[in-house]
C-alpha cells in the first residue's frame, strides 16, 4: 500500500523531468518534460512512455520550461485526459510555449523528411502537432500558491514559490496511508531560483517533510556573490567589447524569462549611456509572445515597472517572419540579437550562428546552462569548427560564457534551501543534475544528512516509499537508455567531430598529392576495420 516513486527523466541529466507516484488508488506525474542534449537522449522523446498514458490520473506541473512541460501534448495525444494542475502564470506561458514547440517540431521534421527522402531513409512524424498542443491546453487547472488542493483520493498538493521563473513552484504532497494516522509528506523542489534573481523573489518551501526530491543543476559550483548592479556592469563590459569590434553581439537565450531579464539590463545600460545605443533584436516568436505574458503579469513580479519600460524601448525590435530574421544578418556594425534556443539546439539562433560564427568581429555570449551534447556546450568547449544545418562552419567569433543570469541556485544556495527544509525525515533524492553536480551537491549535504539517506537515482529507477525508509523496486523492464549514455556525447557527436577533422586534415594537405594520401589512409583504416 506504500507509494512507489519512479524517475522517468532528469536522472543524472538535466532534461526530461518526469516523476511518477503510484498507489493502488491512483497514478500521478510531476512534470512531463522534453529530453534535450545528445541525439540519443532526444530520441527518447519519440519513443513510448514508460507507463500507459491513459492510466495517469493527473499531472502536477512545476513550471513552464520545455524540459518540464514539453511532452504534455504527447501525453494527451496518446490518451491522457486528466487535469494538469499548475499556477496561473504557468498556464499563460504554456499557452505560447507548447504551440511553439509543436511548430518547431513540424518545421524541423519537414526539413528532415526532405533529406530522408533524398537519402532513401524512412520518413518520421513530429512528436506532436499544433492540434495536440491545443487539446492539451484545455486540461490545465490553475492553483494558487499556498492553497491545499485535492488531486486524487487521499492525495493533496500545495504550491510554494520556487523563485526560478514566472509561475514556478515547488510541490508539497500529502499522501494518506491506510496503516498510518499521519500522512506522508513529499516535497519536489522543481527548479530552485538563485539569490539576486532579477524578476523573482527568493524561493520558499515547507520544513519537516519525509522525502525531498531536489534539483542539483549547479550542485558542484559557487557563483560569485554579484549584485544586480555588478552583474549589469559586467554585462556592459561585454557589450562595449562587441561594439568596439564593430560586429554583432549574438546571445542564445531561453525565450522565457532569460530574454526578458537581458532586455531589462540592456535597456538600463543604454538608457544611462553606459554602453552605446544600438538596435536590439528579439528574433524569436516565442520570446515575443512570452514577453507579452510577462507584461500582463508585471504587477506580480519584482521590477515589473522597469520590465514594462524595457519592452517599450525605442531600441527594441521584435521580429516575426523568417524574412525579417534573415534580414538582420545583412546589417553591418554593432547590433544585438537575442534568439532561442538557449542551448543552440533548435530555432533561429542556429541561423544566426551559421551567419556569424566565422566572423572575427562577432561576439557570442552564452547566457545559461548548456547540456552535454548541445551545440552551445560544443562551442563553450572550444570547438574550432561546428556543423550547423548540415554545413561546416569555422569558429572565429569570440565565444564567452556569462552565467550570472542563471535561473538555478548555485551549490551554496541549494544547501541553504535544503537546510531550511530540515529535518528531512527519510531520504533526499538528488535529480536534475549531471554527474559532477550530483556528486558535488551530495558531498556538501553530508554534513547535515547521513550518506545512506542521499540517493542519486538513475533513469527509470523506482523506489517504494515508507515512513521508515525507501526500498528499491525491481521494474523487470530494460532501461530506455543505459546510464553511461545519459548526459554524454554520443556517436552522432563523434561522427560530426570526425567529419570536421577529416575536412580539416584534407584541407591542410599541401597539394593534391597530399590530399590523396590522406584519403587513402582513411580508406585503408575503414577497410581494416571491416576486415
Amino acid at each position: 500500500m506504500d507509494p512507489v516513486l519512479r524517475f522517468h527523466g532528469a536522472a543524472h541529466g538535466v532534461t526530461g523531468s518526469c516523476y511518477e507516484i503510484e498507489t493502488p488508488r491512483w497514478r500521478v506525474l510531476i512534470d512531463c518534460g522534453l529530453f534535450q542534449g545528445s541525439k540519443s537522449e532526444r530520441e527518447l522523446n519519440y519513443g513510448a512512455f514508460p507507463f500507459p498514458p491513459k492510466a495517469i490520473d493527473a499531472v502536477i506541473l512545476t513550471h513552464a520550461h520545455i524540459d518540464h512541460s514539453g511532452l504534455l501534448a504527447k501525453l494527451v495525444k496518446q490518451g491522457f485526459s486528466g487535469p494538469i494542475h499548475t499556477t496561473r502564470a504557468t498556464i499563460d506561458l504554456c499557452s505560447v510555449m507548447l504551440p511553439d514547440a509543436a511548430h518547431i517540431q513540424e518545421m524541423e521534421v519537414e526539413q528532415l523528411n526532405r533529406r530522408n527522402a533524398q537519402r532513401g531513409r524512412p520518413l518520421v512524424e513530429p512528436i506532436y502537432s499544433l492540434q495536440d498542443a491545443a487539446a492539451c491546453m484545455t486540461l490545465f487547472r490553475a492553483l494558487e500558491y499556498g492553497d491545499w488542493t485535492t488531486i486524487a483520493d487521499g492525495l493533496r498538493a500545495r504550491f510554494w514559490n520556487a523563485g526560478h521563473l514566472l509561475g514556478s513552484a515547488s510541490v508539497e504532497l500529502e499522501i494518506d496511508l491506510d496503516h498510518q494516522k499521519t500522512p506522508m509528506r513529499i516535497l519536489f523542489s522543481g527548479d530552485i531560483g538563485p539569490g539576486h534573481k532579477l524578476l523573482q523573489t527568493d524561493p520558499e518551501g515547507p520544513a519537516g517533510v519525509d522525502y525531498l526530491i531536489c534539483e542539483s543543476t549547479y550542485g558542484d559550483r559557487d557563483r560569485p556573490d554579484v549584485s544586480p548592479e555588478q552583474r549589469r556592469s559586467m554585462l556592459g563590459d561585454i557589450v562595449r567589447g562587441a561594439a568596439a569590434a564593430s560586429g554583432p553581439l549574438i546571445i542564445p537565450s531561453f525565450a522565457v524569462e532569460r530574454t526578458q531579464e537581458l532586455l531589462v539590463d540592456l535597456h538600463l545600460l543604454m538608457q544611462t549611456g553606459a554602453v552605446p545605443t544600438a538596435p536590439v533584436f528579439v528574433d524569436s516568436p516565442l520570446a515575443t509572445r512570452a514577453s507579452a505574458v510577462f507584461e500582463r503579469h508585471a504587477d506580480d513580479i519584482e521590477q515589473g515597472d522597469v520590465l514594462r519600460q524595457a519592452l517599450s524601448s525605442k531600441e527594441l525590435r521584435f521580429t516575426e517572419t523568417v524574412e525579417q530574421s534573415k534580414a538582420i544578418n545583412r546589417l553591418t556594425g554593432f547590433f544585438v540579437v537575442i534568439a532561442a534556443s538557449g542551448m543552440c539546439d533548435a530555432g533561429r539562433i542556429r541561423h544566426h550562428l551559421k551567419a556569424n560564427l566565422w566572423r572575427r568581429n562577432a561576439t557570442v555570449m552564452i547566457a545559461g546552462y548548456q547540456a552535454q551534447g548541445t551545440l552551445g556546450r560544443v562551442l563553450l568547449d572550444g570547438a574550432r569548427r561546428v556543423r550547423i544545418q548540415g554545413e561546416e562552419v569555422e569558429v572565429k567569433a569570440h565565444i564567452s560564457l556569462f552565467d550570472l543570469y542563471s535561473g538555478h541556485a548555485d551549490a551554496a544556495e541549494l544547501v541553504a534551501w535544503v537546510e531550511a527544509r530540515s529535518p528531512v525525515k527519510q531520504v533526499v533524492f538528488l535529480t536534475h543534475g549531471e554527474d559532477e553536480g550530483l556528486r558535488g551537491f551530495s558531498e556538501r549535504l553530508r554534513s547535515m544528512i547521513p550518506d545512506d539517506r542521499i540517493i542519486m537515482p538513475r533513469l527509470d529507477d523506482a523506489f517504494q516509499l515508507t515512513l521508515s525508509g525507501s526500498l528499491p523496486v525491481e521494474t523487470n523492464e530494460p532501461r530506455r537508455l543505459r546510464p553511461e549514455k545519459v548526459a554524454r556525447l554520443d556517436w552522432h557527436n563523434d561522427l560530426s567531430r570526425l567529419l570536421l577533422d577529416i575536412n580539416e586534415a584534407v584541407g591542410a594537405a599541401a597539394d593534391e598529392r597530399g590530399r590523396a594520401a590522406v584519403i587513402r589512409r582513411m580508406r585503408r583504416a575503414l577497410e581494416d576495420n571491416d576486415a
